[in-house]
C-alpha cells in the first residue's frame, strides 16, 4: 500500500502563495490575495537553495539563509526582495539581471513593499491585460517607471512584484507601463 504524505501547513501556505503569484503574473494590475502579509511568503514560495538572492531588510536576509539561498549583491541576484524608494535602491534596480537573448528567463524577480491603491496611477497594457488596466501603486521612487523601461525589452527583462500586506500586484517583463 503507497501512503502519501499531507503537506503541512507550511506547504499549505506556500502553494497559495505560489498560486497567487502565477495569477497575478497572468493577469497584470490584478490584486491577489496571500494567505500570509508580508514579503516572506513570496520568499518562502519562490527561492530555494538553487537561488541567488538579496534582501535589503537584515532580518528579511537571515530567513532567507534557512532556505539555502545563495545571498548575493542585488546585481547578482535572481530574486530581489527590497525597498525601492530612495535613490540608492533604484541605482540597485538599473543593475539588477534582465537575462540574456539566449535566456531571457534569468532576468531577475523583484518583490517590493508598495501601497496599493494609493500613489501615481499607471496603465498597464499587454498580454494578460484585455485593453488595458489602470492601477495605483505607492511609495515608490519616481524613477522606478524609467529604470524599468531600460531594463525591459522584450524578451529580457524583470518580473516586479508589490506586496501591500497580503494583497499583491504583479508587472511581468511583457507588460507596457504607461506613466500618468
Amino acid at each position: 500500500m503507497l501512503t502519501t504524505p499531507e503537506p503541512d501547513a507550511e506547504e499549505h501556505r506556500d502553494n497559495a502563495t505560489f498560486s497567487a503569484l502565477l495569477n497575478a503574473l497572468s493577469r497584470p494590475g490584478t490584486i491577489h490575495e496571500m494567505p500570509e502579509p508580508g514579503l516572506l511568503p513570496v520568499a518562502l514560495a519562490l527561492i530555494d537553495r538553487e537561488c541567488r538572492a538579496f534582501a535589503d531588510d537584515p532580518e528579511l536576509a537571515a530567513t532567507l539563509k534557512t532556505t539555502g539561498a545563495t545571498l548575493v549583491p542585488p546585481e547578482l541576484a535572481d530574486h530581489l526582495l527590497m525597498s525601492l524608494d530612495s535613490e540608492e535602491a533604484i541605482d540597485h534596480l538599473a543593475r539588477v539581471t534582465a537575462g540574456s537573448q539566449l535566456y531571457p528567463d534569468q532576468g531577475a524577480t523583484v518583490t517590493v513593499p508598495a501601497s496599493l491603491d494609493t500613489g501615481p496611477q499607471i496603465t498597464l497594457s499587454g498580454p494578460g491585460t484585455p485593453g488595458s488596466a489602470t492601477i495605483a501603486i505607492g511609495n515608490l521612487h519616481p524613477a522606478i517607471w524609467r529604470v524599468r523601461a531600460g531594463l525591459c525589452r522584450y524578451p529580457l527583462g524583470i518580473e516586479l512584484i508589490f506586496v501591500d500586506g497580503r494583497r499583491l500586484v504583479a508587472i511581468p517583463r511583457s507588460t507596457l507601463v504607461t506613466e500618468g
